[in-house]
């Protein structure tokens, strides 16, 4: 059951990061935000499962990253139901929009990239208690632990105040190509886990 729950996640993971990449792509909203709420859940299971195999002497840091991803889980899961909720079915006015509307670069913006910051803690804590026996896990702790660099420009940019402009709608698409780019760098994350779990069962 442990090794079918894991696996199961980082399917989701995988599934929804790609699934993210072509909802950017074809300018699909909502479907976007709707993806975005299945990934915590998916990574939650596929870290419980790394969580569960860490050996004794690594099982603080695989704590770390189970409590980690939880509080990522708990960010994003608040951002994106409201935006599928009230965002889209209130009638808010301007301020509300700036505080609320992920799009507008406000309170909620900021507390995504909190949320992505604090999941790359998650993955560096996480791949920080593995015990990469073959190739495959070797370059899958490898990407977790790099992906944990992830944190420092997700908790340093929104006090630099670069997202302002946002506000007045002009967010550009330099966001689009970042998020992009992520997804490029996290797909194979969840793949090896996959393989992973999938080879350990």
């Amino acid at each position: 059951m442990n090794k079918t729950v894991s696996k199961v996640g980082a399917a989701v993971v995988t599934v929804t990061v790609f699934l993210f990449a072509v909802c950017m792509l074809v300018d699909f909203t909502f479907g976007s935000y709707l993806v975005c709420m299945g990934l915590p859940l998916g990574f939650v299971l596929m870290t419980a499962g790394f969580h569960q195999e860490s050996p004794a002497d690594r099982r603080v840091a695989a704590t770390a990253g189970l409590a980690l991803a939880a509080i990522y889980a708990t960010l994003i899961l608040l951002v994106y139901f409201a935006q599928t909720t009230s965002v889209r079915l209130e009638a808010l006015n301007d301020q509300a929009a700036r505080v609320l509307d992920y799009r507008r670069g406000g309170l909620l913006f900021n507390y995504d990239l909190l949320g992505y910051g604090i999941m790359a803690l998650s993955t560096f804590f996480t791949g920080l208690s593995m015990e990469a026996a073959c190739k495959p896990d070797k370059w899958l702790k490898a990407l977790m632990m790099i992906h944990g660099v992830f944190f420092l420009s997700c908790f340093v940019m929104p006090m630099t105040g670069m997202f302002t402009g946002m506000a007045e709608g002009d967010g550009g698409n330099g966001g689009t190509v970042a998020l992009l780019f992520w997804c490029v760098y996290f797909l194979p994350v969840g793949a090896l886990a996959y393989r992973h779990f999938q080879r350990e069962s």
